[in-house]
């Protein structure tokens, strides 16, 4: 499975709260799509950014060791 690209995620949340915010009247069923896909965003977004910190302190080890 390929890496989550963060930038990626956090602009099509950005482009769901835009959606939301443009609705004068949301239709129930579509919101909940968006709902659910920024769900799935949010949660692929916290697990790459534990990878991040996690390489990050790797990096950090590695610096330390010289």
């Amino acid at each position: 499975m390929p890496k989550v690209n963060l930038s990626d995620s956090l602009k099509k949340v950005q482009e769901i709260i835009h959606w939301f915010d443009n609705q004068e009247e949301v239709d129930v069923e579509k919101g909940l799509e968006k709902i659910k896909e920024g769900t799935v965003l949010i949660k692929e977004s916290r697990t790459r950014l534990k990878e991040i910190e996690n390489e990050f302190e790797v990096v950090k080890k590695e610096l330390e060791k010289e």
